[in-house]
């Protein structure tokens, strides 16, 4: 057995892409500290019971789990830090008023996520609870677009959908939950066969008010103008387009475009209202997902209005331009106080100077030294190499 081996779907972070990656979490972090948001750092481990919420049969497929030795009890690992956060919300912080939590940390998956074919994510984002307008799903898609922005990732869109409608509808057709999920399935991938034989039983006015759902996506006017005409006259409906309909208005200058996507009921077992998700050419998958789950608390015995978002730094990685090595100054090892000033003077000033060691001369490529530091005029100087 070749002991050096990684299993599956699971890689080192090499020093570029680990520093780059590094340097977007400190960015993306400082932009949500600034925005008020306060960081959080749940554990990695926890009992199954708090992280398999609101009966997700994909939750459970994806979280790998083992026994701990210590209670016998079941532990697992987490595959989303959210359900994390509302935990310390509803518990640890118990606040009355409005909660802005942010977050950064690594997520495991039993299986490749997408097609990026990765098992181990770097996961960050923020949450909003205690507000359920549209201005606190407004504060979150706004900052996860300007985080995107901010890292060089140009010419995003957007797609927004409401699981609301999907959820009027199921009520309106009064369907069981296995239906239900068949259902949802189904309209995950757009398979439009399989919606007709799975709607069969159901009368004729209900069975293509489904069919219509996955047509319901791109420009936003154009789908909101056909959902409004094809959709049935429900309540719920009209104040989920409704709110579709305010929020791409306002969300227009930030993204290259908005679209929307009635059948997009990603995270639909914990998210109550508007979801969204950002695109970019380079990526098959969403570089950035989120949305409102006021019901998720519920799992921890206080039911809070909540939203968020949360990305994948490694995905980002692929997507940023290869960034120029940065040069470094050589130094040479000796006893001597003046070196040793000068030394800390230029890592003060923020330059890399990396010090040979005895009978082992510095690489010239790892770090790239550029520049040496020698002895000159009775001073220590750097030339160049």
């Amino acid at each position: 057995m070749q002991n050096w081996l990684l299993p599956e779907y699971i890689q080192d972070m090499l020093p570029e892409e680990a520093w780059r990656v590094e340097q977007m979490r400190v960015q993306i972090l400082d932009l949500l500290r600034k925005s008020g948001y306060q960081l959080v750092a749940p554990p990695l481990l926890e009992y199954a019971e708090s992280l398999l919420i609101a009966d997700s049969a994909d939750m459970d497929l994806r979280t790998f789990k083992l026994v701990d030795q210590l209670s016998g009890r079941t532990l697992a690992l987490r595959a989303d830090i959210t359900p994390q956060v509302a935990r310390i919300d509803a518990h640890l912080l118990n606040r009355q008023g409005v909660a802005r939590l942010c977050y950064a940390g690594s997520v495991l998956h039993t299986q490749p996520a997408g097609l990026n074919r990765t098992r181990e994510l770097l996961q960050i984002g923020a949450e909003l609870y205690g507000h359920s307008g549209l201005e606190s799903d407004l504060e979150i898609q706004q900052l996860m677009l300007q985080s995107l922005v901010m890292l060089g990732i140009q010419d995003v869109h957007l797609d927004l959908g409401h699981v609301g409608v999907f959820r009027a509808l199921v009520k309106q057709a009064q369907l069981n939950k296995n239906l239900e999920n068949e259902l949802f399935a189904a309209l995950q991938v757009k398979d439009s066969t399989m919606l007709q034989t799975l709607l069969q039983a159901l009368d004729e006015d209900l069975r293509r008010v489904f069919l219509v759902l996955p047509t319901l996506y791109g420009n936003c006017e154009e789908v909101l103008a056909r959902a409004r005409k094809l959709l049935p006259e429900d309540a719920e409906i009209s104040a989920a387009l409704d709110d579709l309909q305010a929020v791409s208005v306002k969300l227009q200058p930030f993204v290259a475009s908005v679209g929307i996507d009635l059948a997009d009921l990603r995270g639909y077992h914990y998210h109550s209202g508007m979801v969204f998700a950002a695109y970019h050419t380079g990526s098959h998958d969403a570089i950035a997902l989120g949305g409102r789950y006021d019901d998720l608390g519920k799992s921890f015995g206080r039911a809070r209005a909540a939203t968020g978002f949360s990305m994948d730094l490694r995905q980002l990685y692929r997507l940023l331009p290869v960034q120029a090595v940065r040069p470094a100054i050589r130094a040479p090892y000796q006893d001597d106080v003046a070196l040793t000033a000068a030394i800390a003077g230029l890592r003060a000033a923020g330059e890399i100077v990396v010090a040979d060691l005895p009978g082992s001369a510095v690489s010239l490529s790892e770090p790239q030294c550029d520049r040496e530091l020698v002895w000159r005029a009775d001073a220590w100087q750097i030339i160049a190499l």
